[in-house]
């Protein structure tokens, strides 16, 4: 199969692929997680897919910002925007040596590349004045009113009276810079890192061009139109569950194997899948598959192979 007539995909990991779930870990452990995670990625290679990998990195901002926290004293703050470019560096770094050492493992003769992206949004999106989305540590209600006084932070309270948590805007993403480059990488046959936690966003400034804003992006939403604009046949969101579930932790609890478009915007609709974990995965695949893909797949990180044969995750299609 040719480099431009094999399928291609967009496969998303969440940023707990990276690094255990609410843990800070060291570095060797976060390359030890990367390589692991990498199971599925290699079997679409060996079936012949060209792909692109985009990835969460909640965990790595947050503990990127509590570096910036502690420097404070001594070093100048480093906006959310930079942190985001400095974190699609340093993982698309470890999943890129990963999967090299992987395919070398495997024989398989695959460039990879990454890419630090910049993402498009509008500057007058209403969730930037309305900033909802949790970034960094939980802080002491004493602790939060300092860093909303000296930093301008907003902050907001965090399960409890007593967590507080800086909150930023998650604007809608518009499109991806170098979108052209990425897919004709793509159909070449390398593979190509992008969109990593969301992307940078950015706003079309008269004066500057582009300028960048602190924000954070869905970086579900950004896998979605990233799949879009490489052209690409299937959309595959990895987590930590089997599959999409209606009524999850309820009475009534179902496991959705399939459901078509209207379907999915039946459950969201319906309250099934909340903004904070699943809803934003549905939503993406939504989206991918209005726009003319085959399909979006959820399901958990080792089970990718069962699920582009049908035998797990949830797919959703036209």
């Amino acid at each position: 199969m040719s480099s431009l007539s094999a399928r291609r995909a967009v496969v998303a990991f969440g940023g707990n692929a990276i690094s255990p779930p609410n843990q800070v870990a060291d570095y060797a452990t976060q390359f030890e997680y990367t390589y692991r995670s990498l199971g599925g990625i290699v079997e679409l290679l060996k079936r012949g897919y060209n792909l692109a990998i985009t990835h969460g990195n909640g965990p790595q901002v947050g503990t990127a910002l509590r570096r910036v926290e502690l420097a404070a004293s001594e070093l100048p703050q480093v906006p959310l925007e930079l942190l985001v470019a400095d974190t699609q560096g340093s993982i698309g770094y470890m999943i890129e040596q990963s999967l090299q050492n992987r395919l070398l493992k495997e024989g398989m003769n695959r460039r990879v590349v990454t890419f630090i992206s910049q993402v498009l949004v509008d500057e007058n999106d209403p969730a930037l004045s309305e900033p909802s989305k949790f970034v960094g540590r939980i802080y002491s209600k004493e602790e939060a009113d300092r860093f909303i006084e000296k930093e301008g932070w907003i902050m907001k309270p965090f399960n409890n009276k007593d967590q507080w948590r800086r909150v930023v805007g998650s604007p809608k993403p518009l499109g991806i810079v170098n979108r052209t480059a990425m897919r004709e990488l793509v159909q070449s046959g390398v593979i190509v890192i992008a969109g990593g936690g969301g992307g940078i966003p950015v706003y079309r400034y008269p004066e500057m061009g582009l300028r960048g804003l602190d924000a954070v992006i869905d970086k579900d939403l950004v896998a979605a139109i990233l799949a879009h604009e490489i052209e690409a046949d299937e959309l595959i969101i990895l987590t930590n569950i089997d599959a999409v579930k209606i009524n999850f932790g309820k009475p009534g609890e179902k496991t959705i194997n399939s459901m078509r478009i209207h379907e999915a915007r039946e459950y969201i609709s319906q309250g099934h899948f909340p903004p904070g974990s699943m809803g934003p995965k549905v939503e993406a695949g939504v989206k991918f598959v209005e726009q003319g893909g085959e399909r979006a797949i959820i399901c958990a990180m080792e089970q990718v192979d069962a699920a582009i044969r049908g035998d797990a995750g949830t797919a959703i299609i036209p």
